[in-house]
Formats: C-alpha cells, sequence, structure tokens
C-alpha cells in the first residue's frame, strides 16, 4: 500500500539512528545528514528515498539533545536551549529522567505537527504567504524580546550580552548591498561567524575551560551509582505536561511553517513561554523539566510544521526540508498545490513516514538510554578531551575551514569569562541566531515603504508580534524592579 514495504521501514529506522549520530556529534546537523545520504536514493523510489530522508530529519533534530544534557554541547542549534536545564538536571543525577523527557517531548511534538500536517496543510500554509519583510522582522523582534527572561536576574547584562551576539551577526558580506563589514580585512570573516561555530564555543568550549585540571568527580560518581533517577512514561507525560506540551507544540509548529526561521528559534520561544507561565520562573536555569520538554518538544514539531509549505506550496520551511524538495524533485515529484492532485500518493506517504519516524525516534531513544548514560562514565579529563576534540571537527566539517576552528576557540574563551562574571550566555547565541533575520528584513521592510515606518503598524499580523513583542520585553524588566524595590524596603525594615 502506498508504494511501502518492509524495505521502507528499514529504511526508516536505518534514517532514524544515521539522524541521532548527525544530531548527537557537535557540529554535524540533521541538514548535513540529509544531505550527505541523499546521493544513496537515486536509485530508490520516491517512497523509499523519502523513508531515510524523512528518518534522519527527525532523528538528527532530536540528536542534540543527547549531547546538550549529558556534556553540555547542544549537538544542533535546535538543542541549544535544552541545555538551560537539562545539563543542571545531569549534574542533580536526573540525566535519565532528562534524557526520557527530551525523548518523549519530542516524540509527542513530532506526532502533534504530524497530524496539524494532514489536516491543515492547505490552510496553514496560505497564512505564511501573507508574511513579508515586516512581519518576519516582528517574529526576529518576538525572538529577541526573550532576552530579559533568560536574563530575569540581571536584565541589564542579558540585553548587553544579546547586543554582542547581534553585533556578531553583522559581520561578513551585507546581504542588503554585497559590502563586507567588520571583517578586520580577513578573507574568511566575509562568510561571517557560523552558527554551529558560535554554538559549540559558547557552550561547549567554555565548559572544557571551565573543567580543565579537573578529574573525576565524585559527584559524577554518585550520579552514576544512582543511576542517574527516573524515566519518564510515554502517556503519562501528557497527563503531568499538557499545557507546556500543547502550548510548545503549537509553537513549533507555527515556527516551522513559517520559513526561514527552523528549530532553534522554536525551542528558545518555547523555553521563553514555558518559563513567562511558570508559577516558579526562578527555578528554570536551574534543573526544571519543563524547561526540557518545552524546548524538545517546540524543536521537533518543527519538523511536521515545515513540511506544510514544502508540500503545499513548494517553498521549504527551513533548511532540511530545503535539501528535501530537491530529492523530491530528483524523484521527478513537484511539490505544490498541484501534488495533492497529479500525486496524492505521495503526499500521504510522506504523513506516515514521518509518523513511523517519530516512533522510530522515540524507540531507540528509549531503548538507547543506557548506552547514552555510559559517556558519564569516561573520566572528566578524558571526556573533557574528547568534547574539544569533537567540537574543533565539528566547527572544521560545517565550512571546511580551519579558521572556524579558531572562531570556536574565541568564542569558548567569550562563554567562559561571561560565566565567570555572571553575564548570561544564550543570549548571545539569541542575539546571532535572530541578528540576520531581524536586520535584513528591516532594512527590506523600509526599501519597499520607501522608509515608511508605518508599515510595521498597519499589517495587522506585523502590528500584533510587535505588540506582544514589547510586553514580553518591558515585562521582565518590570518585574525584576519591583523585586528590588521589595528587598530593599525589607532590608531597611529589617535594619529598623
Amino acid at each position: 500500500m502506498l508504494g511501502m514495504s518492509i524495505t521502507t521501514i528499514i529504511l526508516v529506522f536505518i534514517g532514524t539512528v544515521a539522524g541521532i549520530i548527525f544530531g548527537f556529534l557537535p557540529g554535524l546537523s540533521a541538514t548535513m545528514g540529509v544531505a550527505l545520504l541523499m546521493p544513496f536514493t537515486f536509485g530508490m523510489d520516491v517512497i523509499d528515498s523519502m523513508a531515510l530522508l524523512l528518518g534522519v530529519y527527525c532523528g538528527g533534530i532530536y540528536g542534540g539533545s543527547i549531547t546538550a544534557i549529558l556534556i553540555r554541547t547542544p549537538g544542533t542549534p535546535a538543542a541549544a536551549a535544552t541545555v538551560l536545564d537539562g545539563y543542571p538536571m545531569n549534574k542533580a543525577g536526573r540525566a535519565r529522567e532528562a534524557l526520557s523527557l527530551a525523548t518523549i517531548g519530542s516524540f509527542w511534538g513530532g506526532i502533534f505537527s504530524c497530524i496539524v500536517l494532514m489536516f491543515a496543510a492547505g490552510a496553514l500554509a496560505n497564512f505564511a504567504l501573507q508574511f513579508g519583510a515586516p512581519e518576519y522582522f516582528a517574529v526576529g523582534i518576538f525572538g529577541m524580546s526573550m532576552v530579559t527572561s533568560l536574563a530575569a536576574k540581571n536584565p541589564l547584562k542579558g540585553i548587553i550580552s544579546a547586543m554582542l551576539g547581534f553585533m556578531f551577526s553583522t559581520i561578513g558580506i551585507d546581504s542588503i548591498t554585497g559590502t563586507p563589514r567588520f571583517t578586520l580585512g580577513n578573507v574568511r570573516m566575509m562568510a561571517g561567524i557560523e552558527i554551529v561555530t558560535a554554538l559549540v564555543g559558547l557552550f561547549a568550549i567554555s565548559e572544557v575551560l571551565a573543567n580543565i585540571g579537573d578529574s573525576v568527580k565524585p559527584k559524577v560518581v554518585r550520579e552514576i551509582a544512582d543511576y542517574q533517577g527516573k524515566s519518564e512514561g510515554l502517556f503519562r507525560f501528557l497527563v503531568k505536561y499538557p499545557v507546556n506540551f500543547i502550548r510548545s507544540a503549537i509553537i513549533g509548529t507555527v515556527v516551522g511553517i513559517i520559513p526561514a526561521t527552523g528549530g532553534g528559534t522554536a525551542s528558545w520561544m518555547s523555553y521563553n513561554e514555558a518559563k513567562r507561565a511558570s508559577k516558579d520562573p526562578d527555578s528554570f536555569g536551574q534543573g526544571n523539566p519543563n524547561g526540557v520538554v518545552a524546548s524538545e518538544t517546540a524543536n521537533n514539531a518543527v519538523t511536521g510544521g515545515a513540511l506544510i509549505p514544502l508540500l503545499a506550496l513548494g517553498v521549504p520551511g527551513d533548511t532540511v526540508t530545503a535539501v528535501l524538495l530537491g530529492a523530491l524533485m530528483l524523484q521527478g515529484i513537484t511539490p505544490g498545490p498541484m501534488l495533492f492532485v497529479n500525486r496524492p500518493e505521495v503526499a500521504t506517504g510522506i504523513y506516515i513516514l514521518m509518523i513511523v519516524a517519530n516512533i522510530a525516534m522515540c524507540f531507540f531513544g528509549l531503548v538507547c538510554v543506557k548506552a547514552f548514560l555510559k559517556i558519564l562514565k569516561v573520566p572528566q579529563s578524558a571526556l573533557m578531551a574528547i568534547v574539544l576534540s569533537l567540537c574543533c571537527i565539528g566547527a572544521f566539517a560545517v565550512r571546511g575551514y580551519s579558521f572556524d576552528i579558531k572562531c570556536a576557540l574565541i568564542m569558548g574563551v567569550f562563554g567562559y569569562f561571561f560565566q565567570k562574571t555572571g553575564y548570561p550566555v544564550p543570549p548571545i547565541l539569541l542575539g546571532l541566531i535572530l541578528g540576520k533575520t531581524v536586520e535584513a528584513n528591516f532594512r527590506r521592510a523600509m526599501q519597499q515603504s520607501m522608509g515608511d515606518w508605518t508599515v510595521f503598524f498597519t499589517r495587522p499580523i506585523c502590528c500584533v508580534l510587535l505588540i506582544i513583542s514589547i510586553v514580553a520585553f518591558l515585562f521582565p524588566i518590570v518585574k525584576y524592579i519591583i523585586n528590588q524595590r521589595k528587598a530593599k524596603a525589607a532590608e531597611s525594615g529589617a535594619a529598623s
């Protein structure tokens, strides 16, 4: 049926395992995995080729959470937000629980987006077509508004970190004029700072620097002896985190539908909303399971969402679906409205394959948790050496520049000193990711409107997003000021 066979199912499982490995290793990604395996699909029929590549897609997005939780090294940008609570859970002896939450959250997020893909592809894709430069600018601003929430203890430091990241995003060739900026005369810097390079530097290499000279810590030995806490149940997850799951899945799916956003943006947005809705927001960043649930549910919900504009309009939702578009066209399939008329079995097959891929991802994630935990048995000094080696390989692998290794090391030093001085690191990455989106679309919008600023407020979607962004930006600042005043009042009262 639908051209599927046992071979098709096996290819899904092979692709999922390959995707997890690509996501697991810092510097590699789902995009790279799909691109590298695409040549192997040339002799296959369209359903078998999609089985392999969709398995890599789902597995690759999930795989980054494993190293994010265990060694504070996000395998992919989509898992960067998972570090914030996943790694503290590991340090507290709850790595098994964190890994199971990441796996199950990824599974249910992917299934949710698959259901939306099946029933709402046409309608939601048409909504995404309404997005122009002003709307993309507003989405970027909304993402940047999370800065004050991510640095609730000191919003000013969070803003400074984000501005530094935004500044890094301007390095390289200007996307509008094509002129080089802030390259210091170095040809390699014309390509800008690669996101993966910054990711491994800020999170992984900074952690290596913080652990230099350490041997196996007693705390790690105790964690291994306790076998890393309890695993979360597949259906108990839905009962325990219903609101967080639904909110995160919706955010991930909607972000996936909007082209050129991706899992990284979705996970940060979802994490921020989970923190804002929490009764105990201060526990986020200290090992709150809801942080892992929000991030991993959202970034995997992007997978189904990103396929909606691809299938319905022929417009890829992210870099992976751009490669998938090429794979479909090599098979003689042209995505778009006529796909559902001329080749409905292909669209239906992709729906089913996405569900099977998410099941395979969940299966391997839960079964292999014991193998993942063995990483913690590696002596700390050896583990840090391995991490540093993988970081260098990963930084080099993205573009093939040895210069990127130097960039990663420099970013690692930045991350280390920022941690030591109390400046939050995540806003730097957030500014780097969203900086190009905000700047480029602001300039395009101003050019298209002939310098008319009202363009951002006369378009309903853009206006609503900007209002929400302003509220989201100011709320943590106001809350911080109120708490500071209450603390001062309490101190003066105690003194008198």
